[in-house]
């Protein structure tokens, strides 16, 4: 059972604008970005989700060319795969959606491969709450960790069938706006707090650029994000950070705090990378010897010691 990382989302087309170019119908979907970023870590992954007989055969290849197993993909025949389209502002951290099209997404019912119904960590990708519950309850053994993604579409609209989805889990993944309109709190610190109520026992607040945090109870870790010279496209930056995070840890192994704060550096250096090319691109190449440099960049960053105070100068 162990190091085995499943992973519940979506497989898509996108369509991305951004101030530094466009790039169309390319690969996208928040399941796999996970998935390319879970896979450079020594582990097995399998995907759960659904494509249209228009996927392309030498993009399925591009996830089974990094072991990734597409075992429990659904093929619709004659079901056209989810499509997304966006624009970005000048203000990257801000876009406007021009188009969705849910197509085979619609009528999802994910089935979890019954090899994949053991795994050590399940990862719900930012989905419908019901096909989030509806995989979590065909797992055979219950996961040493449920880590799920989820948004603010899902909070106004299916708020009951998500809070029971929420109960359910060990690590809520959402960004800091998601986090305050979630709980109706009015700091960042008590939303955390509201959310780990409803059950969750550690709570991951991204905040784009400025980094992501991590809680439990009353321990916090705070990792910073790279600042980056170059930046063409932060779509499924977030994904790609969930991606990071679960992927260190089913390598691992264990799944406490410690190792989560360790998990939460890998996962902001692999999000790092998805801003720098449009869709995949980056992470599809992307290497150890890359991360490891990537990972020293972080660790410079907060490199800090406390001797360097001196109280009698203040």
């Amino acid at each position: 059972m162990s190091n085995k990382l499943l992973v519940v989302g979506t497989i898509a087309y996108d369509a991305i604008e951004t101030p530094f170019g466009k790039a169309e119908h390319i690969l996208g979907g928040a399941a796999t970005y996970i998935a390319f970023a879970a896979s450079i870590f020594n582990i097995k992954i399998g995907l759960v989700s659904v494509i249209g007989d228009d996927f392309n055969s030498n993009d399925l290849k591009l996830l089974t060319n990094r072991d990734i197993d597409v075992s429990g993909v659904e093929i619709v025949k004659g079901g056209k795969t989810f499509f997304w389209s966006g624009k970005y502002h000048i203000n990257i951290n801000k876009r406007d959606t021009l188009d969705t099209q849910l197509n085979v997404l619609e009528n999802f019912d994910p089935k979890v491969p019954d090899n994949w119904s053991t795994s050590n960590i399940l990862l719900l990708g930012n989905l419908h709450p019901a096909v989030q519950l509806s995989a979590l309850k065909q797992m055979k053994v219950k996961p040493d960790l449920i880590i799920l993604d989820s948004m603010n579409f899902w909070m106004d609209n299916f708020r009951s069938i998500l809070d029971d989805v929420i109960s359910k889990i060990d690590v809520l993944c959402i960004n800091d706006e998601e986090a305050l309109q979630l709980t109706g709190q009015n700091s960042i610190r008590n939303a955390a707090d509201a959310i780990q109520v409803l059950g969750p026992k550690y709570v991951i607040i991204k905040k784009g650029e400025h980094g992501a945090m991590l809680f439990h109870r009353d321990e916090i870790f705070v990792v910073p994000a790279l600042p980056l010279k170059k930046v063409k496209d932060p779509t499924g930056a977030g994904d790609s950070f969930a991606g990071g995070f679960a992927g260190f840890l089913a390598q691992h192994s264990n799944t406490s705090f410690e190792s989560m704060k360790t998990a939460l550096v890998y996962a902001s250096a692999m999000a790092s990378f998805t801003v720098e090319e449009f869709g995949t691109e980056s992470l599809q190449t992307v290497n150890k010897l890359n991360l490891k440099e990537r990972l020293k960049e972080i660790e410079n960053l907060t490199k800090f010691k406390s001797q360097q105070i001196n109280l009698n100068e203040l």
